[in-house]
């Protein structure tokens, strides 16, 4: 390697470092859903709570496991792998729902196990490939490029269409 190839190598190092520096921390609640990874604000994070019992309600639409009762307030519980296109299977001891605030509508998701709380330079995601981002794909915001694993970055609002939420107003 040239001098100048040297150079080039270590400034650019160096700007990567001044860019982590400069970069914006994002605070995320990393769950997985089958084999995938995927990451939520954790602002957006009210709680996460081991599985309980959910009470189906009749005519609901198929992607609502039912309501559980959260100390006296009653949720709609939303099944993400249903949301996702994957299919569904039996809860386990690693079973969660996270409970979020959707447009001030507490709701709860469940997801198959909640890895932990990460915080990650922003300029470490980038926004999802073309062919990932597609028009049931529009609430992937980015990936991230962890060390040795994908993080896919949620919003969990996003994740509903209108029809959806107006479903859940019905619950």
């Amino acid at each position: 390697m040239s001098n100048v190839d040297a150079t080039v190598e270590v400034a650019h190092d160096e700007q990567q470092k001044g860019n982590e520096g400069n970069s914006e921390i994002l605070q995320l609640v990393s769950f997985r859903i089958g084999n995938e990874e995927f990451g939520v604000d954790i602002l957006s994070v009210r709680e996460i709570n081991r599985m309980s019992e959910i009470t189906q309600v009749p005519n609901s639409p198929e992607f609502i496991d039912g309501v559980i009762n959260l100390r006296g307030k009653v949720i709609p519980v939303l099944d993400l792998r249903t949301k996702l296109d994957m299919e569904r299977i039996d809860y386990s001891k690693d079973t969660r729902i996270i409970v979020v605030e959707l447009q001030g509508r507490t709701v709860g998701f469940v997801v198959d196990a909640v890895s932990e709380v990460l915080r990650i330079p922003s300029n470490i995601t980038e926004p999802p490939p073309p062919m990932v981002a597609g028009i049931d794909a529009e609430y992937i915001t980015a990936v991230a490029k962890l060390e040795d694993r994908l993080l896919i970055l949620l919003d969990l609002e996003k994740t509903l269409s209108l029809q959806e939420k107006e479903s859940l107003e019905e619950l």
